[in-house]
């Protein structure tokens, strides 16, 4: 079931980019709209095309702000690279100085894209960086409510550069299957998208290195955990129900450890909500933003 709102190819998608350097490394990025700066921060093992339904709405509201992160999309891919979740924050602030903004950012972050939001929440209460609002989408919050899918498990084991290198299009579909909503499945002009980006410059050859962010979820719990309860920062979870991997589960979890929990399922949506249902992602984050301000949506 295709979504009504007007999306971007993902060849127009690649026309606006723009880049950066970070540490000798090339980070794509995009940057539209004026107003309040919203940093969309993407998941794993996509990209920020991810947001391509939602960028043409949020720019007539805020400027909307996002990277391809290291080893990720359109950026370098490093093949010996040891990826952290730390450093892609890093690259996020890198990012805002690169734009000279210096605050206060709003975060709509899904997935991985969660636990870099967790880190900036956590370096917001240590004063290291300003923060607005978060808003997180489907995603590992919580170690203890995580259930990875198999091909994350295998690519966490002793057979992980392998079953990297052997990751395909094929096995892409078969993985997407299982954590989109039954009847919001991606149609197959979108698993050759997704998979161009995955697979540009040989990336499924530093899968394995990306998921070590599953084990560095767990270093960095009780830090992160802290922060989203002792920030103050306004906070939302808009989450798809069925996602196998980080749904109503996780959403549970959240609500017993966060104070006042502001949350919202999306049912029949599994783990993509901004793909499989950007309308009601958008409805939801807009609201979130007009209460913030005190206004009634338009």
């Amino acid at each position: 079931m295709a979504p009504a709102l007007a999306g971007i190819s993902l060849r127009d998608w690649r026309a606006q980019g723009k880049s950066l350097t970070f540490e000798g490394h090339n980070i794509a990025y995009w940057s539209a709209g004026q107003g309040e700066p919203l940093l969309l921060i993407h998941g794993f093992p996509t990209a920020s095309w991810d947001w391509h339904y939602l960028w043409q709405t949020l720019a007539q509201h805020y400027q909307v702000i996002a990277c391809d992160m290291l080893g990720f999309g359109d950026s370098a891919k490093p093949r010996r690279h040891d990826y952290r979740l730390l450093e892609q924050a890093d690259i996020q602030q890198a990012l805002l100085r690169h734009l000279h903004i210096d605050g206060p950012v709003h975060v709509l972050a899904h997935d991985y894209g969660d636990s870099v939001a967790q880190e900036l929440i956590a370096r917001h209460y240590e004063g290291r960086v300003r923060l607005a609002s978060c808003v997180f989408l489907n995603g590992g919050l919580f170690p203890e409510t995580h259930r990875p899918v198999l091909v994350q498990k295998l690519l966490l084991s002793p057979l992980g550069p392998l079953i990297g290198r052997l990751f395909s299009r094929k096995k892409l579909a078969a993985s997407f299957a299982q954590v989109f909503g039954p009847n919001t499945q991606p149609s197959e002009q979108e698993l050759d998208d997704f998979w161009s980006l995955i697979a540009r410059e040989n990336g499924p050859a530093v899968m394995h290195r990306l998921i070590h962010y599953i084990p560095e979820r767990r270093q960095q719990r009780e830090r992160w955990v802290a922060a989203m309860q002792k920030c103050g920062l306004p906070l939302r979870v808009i989450d798809g129900a069925v996602d196998p991997i980080s749904g109503a589960h996780m959403v549970a979890r959240y609500r017993e450890l966060i104070p006042q929990p502001d949350t919202v399922l999306l049912d029949s949506i599994g783990h993509y909500p901004q793909t499989e249902a950007p309308e009601q992602v958008l409805q939801h984050y807009l609201a979130f933003r007009a209460a913030l301000a005190g206004t009634a949506v338009a």
